[in-house]
């Protein structure tokens, strides 16, 4: 067809329906076709596009000098909305990678009427406190959450909490990237059940909301893994840590569907700080991670969910609970797990008052 865009425009809608009715149905579909083709191309273009344009981010990111990040910003504050390379979760997390809070703080901190630059700076201030920096010591910080308020990450800690001690980062450099290597089960604090196991089934059952499911599984979600499920059980009487590593095989869990009587069940008892750092990693990396910032957010979510904190409850209350939580980390060998190396986990969660189990499962392959 040699028809201009115009003329493509008018027949398919003005006279498409004419001419199929006509019989002429055959150029109709031809047309579909040559649309399809096209859609197709400028979609894989539009993809090229942000590659380069996110590569062109990475450089002015990483390369030092004021010069270098006065043109970054730059991107930022021109009135036309930013393109897919320029997601502040991303520059934020390399800027606070390779620049110094100090040279930070005055560009970022210079008045921006249209607020271009918030989503930037709330991030970044996330970012710093990941990596030890003492905000107060910068006061124009303090306005990086003011000028956001009611965003998500207010809600968290404006400092680096205990439980944040083990915080595994990527290195990055403008051509490449040195990710945090995935979860092991540790020999310490090994609880394994012994085998055979019991054939017994538990009579417990899931009572896990969706809402409540969506929250303990918000960690592997937003680093984009391959696949994650999450439980919980309600009990009539109190279960003793014990209890749980040779409970948690007979749960109606898929995660331990089939799994038999001699299975591969390894579990060990973890520390809250390191469970926090495992789901840190998971949504911070991850195939499509959400990087620090947000990182940090869904890790405190996914605990708190896993603990049995109320949902309204503050960052230092979900602290609080999740301390008096006792934690399991454990690896299997059922169908519902890959078992690539570092990729797959579950984390179960005895509440505080020991009369309920939540469990996560997460493998990083589709």
């Amino acid at each position: 067809m040699d028809d201009t865009d115009d003329d493509r425009g008018r027949f398919a809608w003005h006279t498409a329906e004419q001419r199929a009715a006509q019989g002429d149905s055959r150029q109709v579909a031809d047309l579909a076709v040559e649309l399809t083709g096209r859609i197709e191309a400028a979609a894989e273009q539009k993809r090229e596009h942000e590659r380069q344009l996110a590569h062109l981010v990475r450089v002015l990111a990483i390369t030092p000098g004021q010069d270098s990040l006065t043109q970054l910003l730059r991107l930022f504050t021109r009135d036309q909305a930013p393109g897919v390379g320029l997601a502040p979760r991303f520059v934020a997390s390399l800027l606070a990678e390779h620049r110094e809070a100090a040279d930070l703080v005055g560009p970022l901190s210079e008045h921006d009427a249209k607020g271009r630059l918030d989503e930037l700076c709330i991030c970044l201030f996330h970012e710093l406190i990941l990596r030890d920096v003492d905000v107060d010591a910068f006061p124009a910080m303090a306005d990086w959450q003011r000028v956001t308020h009611g965003h998500p990450l207010t809600w968290l800690p404006p400092y680096r909490s205990g439980l944040e001690t083990r915080v595994v980062l990527p290195s990055r450099s403008i051509n490449g990237s040195g990710h945090p290597v995935g979860t092991t089960l540790p020999t310490e604090g090994r609880v394994d059940p012994p085998t055979p196991r019991t054939e017994e089934r538990s009579a417990l059952v899931d009572i896990a909301t969706l809402d409540l499911h969506e929250a303990i599984i918000s960690a592997p979600e937003a680093g984009g893994w391959g696949h994650s499920e999450a439980w919980v059980f309600g009990t009539d009487e109190k279960v003793e840590p014990d209890r749980v590593p040779a409970l948690l095989p007979t749960l109606p869990m898929g995660c331990v569907e089939g799994l038999g009587t001699t299975g591969r069940f390894e579990i060990a008892r973890r520390p809250a700080d390191e469970i926090w750092s495992l789901l840190f990693a998971t949504a911070s990396v991850g195939n499509s991670g959400a990087h620090g910032a947000f990182g940090r957010l869904w890790a405190w979510k996914s605990l708190a969910a896993l603990s049995g904190t109320p949902a309204d409850a503050s960052a230092e209350e979900v602290e609080q609970h999740v301390r008096q939580t006792t934690w399991f980390h454990f690896e299997s060998d059922a169908e519902w797990f890959c078992n690539d190396a570092f990729t797959d986990y579950g984390v179960a969660a005895l509440s505080p008052g020991r009369r309920r189990i939540a469990v996560l499962a997460a493998t990083d392959t589709v």
